[in-house]
């Protein structure tokens, strides 16, 4: 979840502000890129899960207040857009050793804990994508979570518009709906995976990460199903970059930015993502702190860039930027964004162990990917694979376009365990993680793949669509507490 903020009303006088506040921020954090003042401490790895809450028939649970309240722990569980929507944040850590099952035990006992904290409101937790029985009555303005900050963030997105939002998706299916408010953002659960980096190596770090988004969401597509319609393998990333969209059609044709971005080129430093910031995108909350990062800076602290940070959490890049400080250090984060949530907490370590070792040697390769293909290429990529899973034809350098699965599995898995060995993960642990990937690759069962088979084979039995959906939810989740990785399912 994004910073909490008190209620407001906003001025043209407070845009202005802001606006010369976050540039100040910027100039402060590029003398603090000079003067390398950034911790270059061994990196640490981090994880965050967007969750649904679902009733006993496996519809939307509109508690997420009671069911936090039940959970009883603020630290590492917030809320997030909608009323059906939970987060959890896992606490930072080195990748060696062992680290990553620690962190697969952690995230387990989490959930286990939280689902039985659930059950006491009649909800349980589900890690998807999309919820497959969400329908447009569940996405209606007064389904946002209790938080002034999504009701901000709704008001001023919807004042930049000046009208509803169109959200047309083609696939199998075809989907036509308008919005009068944020919420369908609310069915878009991820899961998102953070690089520690230094300032020096988050230029190449960002870069990999963006050309491999691709490949990440064909192997790990888990939302098929919108509002009862069979659209994407990933119909997420789609519906992500519709439902945030600030601009009228008068501004996309004269090539505004989006707020949910993959970005227009190769960087060669963070500056130049803070910088797109600030030149690209108007303020959603402008907020001013009253911290001056220049005094502060001077008096030797560490400023907080309170107003760069909160703009940079407004846009939605898939692989965002971010700056903290951490016990009184900065620290500069690589945040991906793309993956869905689920199916399993052992298909979530995979994908991270995946990520995390195939960015590693990407990143500290001689000859970089993104020296071999273009930018664009990358996006297409990206869309191609959201759309058709693991049967998407993706680019790579020197295999050309190929079939995700034969990509990952000739050329990628490799790479893949070879950066787990350089973070210092233990063998087994990454043949384990890698395998479950492999396996995925070679069944061609990824979460979406198996709700689509399983609501082929419902319709067959006789049930219609919305029956389908319901029951199939309910087989997932119970696959999914199981801990069995999707494609033995």
């Amino acid at each position: 979840m994004g910073r909490e903020i008190e209620p407001l009303k906003i001025s043209g006088e407070d845009r202005r502000r802001y606006r010369e506040k976050v540039r100040r921020s910027l100039d402060v954090f590029a003398r603090m890129l000079r003067e390398q003042l950034f911790d270059t401490d061994q990196p640490q790895v981090g994880l965050e899960i967007e969750l649904n809450l679902v009733d006993t028939h496996g519809l939307p649970s509109m508690r997420n207040a009671e069911v936090l309240e039940a959970i009883a722990d603020p630290v590492a569980w917030s809320t997030e857009v909608g009323q059906f929507n939970l987060e959890i944040n896992i606490p930072p850590r080195r990748l060696g050793g062992s680290s990553v099952a620690e962190l697969e035990e952690e995230v387990r006992g989490s959930l286990t804990a939280a689902d039985l904290a659930a059950a006491r409101t009649g909800s349980r937790l589900v890690m998807i994508g999309i919820l497959p029985t969400l329908s447009e009555a569940h996405t209606q303005e007064d389904i946002l979570s209790a938080s002034e900050r999504y009701k901000v963030l709704n008001e001023q997105i919807f004042a930049a518009r000046g009208e509803d939002m169109r959200i047309e998706i083609s696939g199998p299916e075809q989907l036509l709906t308008h919005a009068a408010s944020i919420t369908p953002e609310a069915a878009c659960t991820s899961v998102q995976l953070h690089v520690q980096v230094t300032p020096d190596a988050f230029a190449a770090y960002w870069n990999a990460a963006q050309a491999i988004a691709g490949v990440q969401v064909a192997l790990a597509a888990n939302s098929p199903f919108l509002f009862g319609k069979q659209l994407w393998h990933e119909t997420r990333i789609t519906l992500f970059e519709q439902a945030t969209d600030t601009r009228p059609d008068e501004l996309k044709q004269q090539g505004v930015r989006p707020r949910v971005w993959f970005g227009e080129r190769w960087i060669t430093s963070v500056f130049d993502l803070f910088e797109e910031n600030l030149r690209y995108f108007p303020a959603l909350l402008p907020i001013c702190e009253p911290e001056d990062p220049l005094a502060v800076l001077e008096s030797g602290g560490c400023p907080q860039l309170a107003e760069m940070s909160l703009h940079n959490g407004t846009i939605y890049r898939w692989n965002r930027p971010v700056y903290a400080v951490v016990d009184g250090k900065p620290h500069l984060r690589v945040e991906n964004r793309v993956l869905p949530a689920g199916p399993s907490v052992a298909d979530v370590m995979a994908n991270a162990a995946f990520y995390y070792g195939l960015v590693r040697t990407l990143a500290e390769a001689e000859r970089p990917v993104w020296t071999q293909m273009s930018f664009a290429t990358a996006a297409e990529n990206l869309h191609a694979a959201a759309r058709h899973g693991l049967d998407a034809h993706l680019y790579w350098p020197g295999v050309g376009d190929v079939p995700a699965a034969e990509l990952v599995l000739r050329r990628l898995l490799p790479l893949a365990r070879a950066g787990l060995a350089g973070w210092g993960a233990d063998d087994a642990l990454a043949d384990r993680l890698l395998g479950i990937i492999e396996q995925r690759c070679l069944t061609g069962q990824t979460g979406a793949a198996w709700q689509i088979a399983a609501v082929r084979e419902a319709t067959a039995s006789g049930l219609d669509r919305h029956e389908a959906l319901r029951e199939m939810t309910q087989r997932y989740i119970d696959h999914m507490h199981t801990n069995s990785p999707v494609h033995t399912w």
